[in-house]
């Protein structure tokens, strides 16, 4: 799926053409349900100029950036995407009719973590983020909150994942006012009562410029790992200057969540890949069938199967290799794809295809629109 290369530079993950195509399945998956919601996409750069990392207080929070020099001028590589979204948001005037504004962004980004905390795709220096930022104004707050809450419980179950639920409050090294740490807590905390959460109280683990729900899945092992996360900001609003036209005709601050729903795209993989130890459901799986012919005879009706089950939409591959069936059936259940065609004579003859699970169990023959149905019936929860 995956490979990390030192000679390249250490926390960089390599994907192969199954880990991409995996990587893609989420990341579409996350697209689409984001549209679905009223999301809005947005796309930022990757350079942005120092001064406004110190702006927003990154810089002097000593956050594990990396900088570059362009013709004298000092620039960070984005460790998040928040002041691409905030310099998007100021290049107009809104109204609160506007609000909420919901931002959404596939963002890459660069953290300088030290080489002995790299662990896997768990912990790397690049990884993407399905990175939201929400501005509503302070009476949105707690729906917003609650929908992000939901979103957060349809994804979970669509992966198969439980969770527990934390609420992590100021920290030591905290930027804003006392009122607006009070009024966001206090936000969060209504939010999860109103949704009935059950929740532990996590003090002074919030970000720097705000309180936060922390959401840790758990594998099939009972791990628990760093996922979802919303964040309660008044400060950066501050920071930046925005503003927004209330119905009075006046300037007014609108409060920013900052939240993420599957996290580290790459961290959120990697807990993927040990939860179901490989063996994908078929609508995630990079590779749902390989067409296995048992002697040469059988290649061109399986190049006729092949791009018809290619045209269909099914991620499919070939194994016409010289070889014994039993090897070519043996290789794709150790790769785990959900199903092995087998073409011999009998299904020339019958212009069917034998599908095998990688369980081993034997499904009968049957029609090539037929097993394109089947796939498309496992698929279609999350089409």
């Amino acid at each position: 799926l995956f490979s990390f290369h030192e000679e390249a530079g250490a926390g960089l993950p390599y994907y192969h053409p199954n880990g991409a195509m995996l990587r893609h399945l989420v990341t579409d998956f996350a697209t689409r349900e984001h549209l679905k919601r009223g999301y809005v996409l947005l796309r930022t750069p990757h350079l942005i100029k120092s001064d406004i990392w110190y702006t927003s207080g990154h810089a002097q929070q000593g956050y594990p950036m990396y900088y570059t020099e362009i013709e004298g001028q000092s620039y960070g590589i984005k460790p998040m995407n928040c002041p691409g979204h905030i310099l998007i948001y100021k290049t107009r005037k809104h109204s609160y009719r506007e609000l909420p504004l919901r931002y959404f962004e596939l963002g890459t980004v660069h953290r300088h973590e030290k080489t002995g905390v790299l662990h896997g795709l768990t912990r790397v220096r690049q990884f993407t983020q399905d990175d939201a930022h929400i501005l509503c104004t302070p009476d949105q707050l707690n729906a917003e909150i609650l929908a992000i809450a939901d979103f957060v419980k349809y994804a979970m179950g669509i992966f198969g994942f439980e969770y527990e639920v934390e609420l992590s409050t100021r920290p030591s090294n905290s930027i804003g006012t006392d009122k607006d740490w009070e009024m966001a807590t206090a936000a969060l905390e209504q939010s999860l009562k109103d949704n009935r959460m059950a929740y532990d109280i996590n003090e002074g683990d919030g970000a720097f410029y705000g309180p936060k729900i922390d959401f840790k899945l758990k594998d099939a092992l009972k791990r628990k790992w760093q996922c979802a996360t919303i964040q309660c900001d008044f400060a950066l609003p501050e920071r930046f200057d925005l503003h927004f036209v209330g119905a009075d005709g006046e300037r007014h601050r609108p409060v920013m969540l900052h939240r993420v729903i599957l996290g580290s795209i790459e961290r959120f993989i990697g807990v993927l890949i040990e939860h179901y130890a490989g063996a994908f459901p078929v609508w995630l799986s990079p590779v749902q069938a390989v067409l296995v012919t048992v002697t040469d005879n059988q290649i061109p009706y399986g190049e006729e199967v092949y791009r018809k089950l290619l045209d269909a939409g099914l991620r499919v591959e070939r194994d016409f290799k010289n070889e014994k069936l039993g090897h070519k059936i043996r290789t794709a259940q150790l790769q785990k794809v959900p199903y092995m065609l087998v073409i011999g004579d009998k299904e020339v003859a019958s212009g069917t295809v034998s599908p095998r699970q990688r369980d081993g169990k034997n499904l009968g023959a049957m029609k090539a629109d037929a097993f394109i149905e089947l796939v498309r019936g496992k698929c279609s929860r999350y089409e």
